[in-house]
């Protein structure tokens, strides 16, 4: 039901259509960090549902959904994800990651550089 919901509001936001749900559910499931310890700590917990947008979760490398958390700063989701917010658990489930792994973690999903801020 929460899937339905996602993709109605998706349906009427103008950067959503530019921009099939099936895609971007494809590349969220797909996304990857580079580095093969960071890439394992993701597929063990992140990609649990920043991989599949049917979560609700905000899906990884999907601007339209992570521009305004963005904003809030790194400090803020870094918080967020360390203590839980609204339906995630609190350190996303990840037991082996750390404050630093996590703020990787943080802007691999919502597409942001590493030295951005």
């Amino acid at each position: 039901m929460r899937w339905l919901v996602i993709l109605v509001c998706l349906a009427g936001c103008k950067r959503a259509a530019e921009e099939p749900a099936a895609q971007v559910a494809a590349r969220a499931a797909s996304m990857l960090p580079s580095d093969v310890r960071l890439a394992g700590l993701y597929r063990a917990s992140c990609q649990n549902c920043h991989g599949h947008p049917e979560s609700g979760a905000p899906p990884a490398g999907y601007h339209f959904a992570w521009d305004a958390r963005w904003k809030q700063g790194l400090d803020t989701l870094l918080s967020h994800t360390i203590g839980g917010y609204n339906a995630m658990p609190a350190g996303g489930q990840c037991f082996a990651c750390s404050p630093a792994d996590y703020k990787v973690l943080i802007r691999f999903m919502a597409g942001q550089p590493a030295d951005a801020s």
